[in-house]
């Protein structure tokens, strides 16, 4: 059985992936700081609970995966403050960074020898702000670009070995992303995601021949909304 890690995995983008990975026959280690198995109720899915944007914790379970044979790792974990840049607090900004961009990197260094080995993949969940230029989201889509930038950096480096790199590159998606925040998305249909619509995206992907890679995968609504809290 192909065996899959995604980050992120107890709400979300992350938990609508890993559901369908699950229907799609492999065994999902779901990694977040509050994931529990019995959510779940699936006998193929293993749950880690690890708070990412916290160094000593993602290192300890980079140890831990090392042990693990990964066909498939998605990094889909990641936050958003959007505020002058000058009102973030250092540690928001120290920990936005290590989450969005510095976990996936550790992750993938860590896995990447499976990943090559099992002819795999690696999806990371990025953001329409890698794509453009938003105020009050300098940080933010600073972490977005630069993980855009190493996804495509290393596709170049390890396309011999018949790895498939993608960056899925959602735009504003109904999701508890927005709890903190003081915007959400529309309530109109047309005018926002479902995380069904990026996990749509993953099972695409898996389902191309393996000589073909989406090295790039953009979604948007068709129109655009947003909603003040």
């Amino acid at each position: 059985m192909k065996k899959a890690v995604v980050t992120g995995a107890s709400s979300g983008i992350g938990r609508e992936i890993s559901k369908r990975l699950l229907r799609l026959g492999y065994f999902v280690i779901g990694v977040s700081r509050s994931v529990k198995e019995e959510s779940f109720n699936e006998t193929n899915f293993r749950a880690i609970q690890t708070d990412l944007s916290d160094e000593k914790e993602t290192l300890h379970l980079c140890e831990t995966l090392k042990k693990e044979e990964i066909t498939l790792l998605v990094n889909a974990a990641g936050f958003g403050k959007f505020e002058p840049h000058e009102e973030l607090a250092q540690k928001t900004i120290t920990q936005m960074t290590f989450l969005n961009l510095t976990a996936p990197m550790l992750l993938t260094n860590t896995l990447l020898r499976s990943l090559k080995k099992n002819e795999g993949y690696l999806i990371n969940i990025n953001s329409i702000e890698a794509l453009r230029a938003s105020k009050f989201a300098g940080v933010y889509s600073a972490t977005k670009a630069g993980l855009r930038a190493f996804s495509d950096a290393l596709f170049e480096e390890t396309r011999k070995s018949k790895l498939s790199i993608t960056n899925i590159n959602p735009d504003m998606t109904e999701s508890n992303f927005y709890d903190t925040l003081r915007f959400n998305v529309s309530l109109k249909e047309d005018e926002k995601l479902y995380a069904s619509d990026i996990a749509d995206a993953v099972e695409h992907i898996l389902s191309m021949r393996k000589g073909a890679v989406v090295s790039e995968y953009t979604l948007r609504s068709l129109n655009f909304g947003i909603k003040k809290k």
